[in-house]
């Protein structure tokens, strides 16, 4: 196993807490309706394209047309957008400071919509600390596809084997080490600090 040169973090689930039901349970009350909703309306594949870098102008329209009567609930997603996240993972953004604070590089790729992202740096300034970000919504790429892990790579300097990436969702950390790069699944704080010692980072 190579030393680790490179951490690069994954954000949301790994730094910052995101569920999108949050704004919902008060503008949808009723729980099968809201279930209704996510499955059938604001699915997790429609926003998952404002990610890879749609507008929320052509992200709306496209579903006003087909759900008129639903429009207002439809330009809630954006508006109460903050709302979806709603605190920082302590334990998480402490590992990444302290990796910071000690002079190993430390970066993040995140799927996410470049104007929620500018949104979320201000909410949680510790986004700003590590050395850079790849965000998908900026460059039209997401994970898991190799292509924006080697972006990353190219971007920021990294040597894939000495790179070890944390994310939440496993897809994404196969597409990692399909890029080359060593990856740890996020759990919680502690397992993570765990990982992390397991492959050679000293904490």
């Amino acid at each position: 196993m190579a030393k680790i040169d490179h951490i690069v973090f994954d954000i949301g689930k790994v730094l910052i807490h995101y569920d999108p039901t949050l704004p919902f349970s008060r503008i949808i009350p009723n729980a099968e309706e809201r279930k209704w909703f996510f499955e059938n309306v604001c699915t997790h594949e429609w926003n998952l394209e404002q990610d890879r870098g749609r507008t929320w102008e052509d992200a709306e329209a496209v579903l006003i047309a087909v759900h008129p009567e639903r429009e207002e609930q439809i330009r809630a997603f954006r508006k109460y957008w903050h709302e979806m996240v709603p605190h920082a993972y302590e334990g998480s953004v402490a590992i990444m400071e302290d990796l910071i604070d000690k002079g190993r590089d430390v970066t993040m790729l995140t799927n996410f919509a470049a104007d929620t992202f500018v949104d979320a740096r201000k909410i949680f300034p510790f986004l700003n600390k590590p050395r850079g970000v790849t965000v998908s919504g900026e460059i039209g790429l997401i994970k898991p596809d190799v292509a924006i892990y080697d972006k990353h790579t190219h971007d920021f300097g990294l040597v894939p084997e000495a790179t070890i990436f944390i994310d939440d969702s496993y897809p994404n950390v196969e597409g990692a080490r399909a890029a080359g790069w060593q990856a740890v699944h996020f759990k919680d704080p502690e397992t993570l600090r765990q990982d992390l010692i397991a492959h050679g980072v000293e904490m």
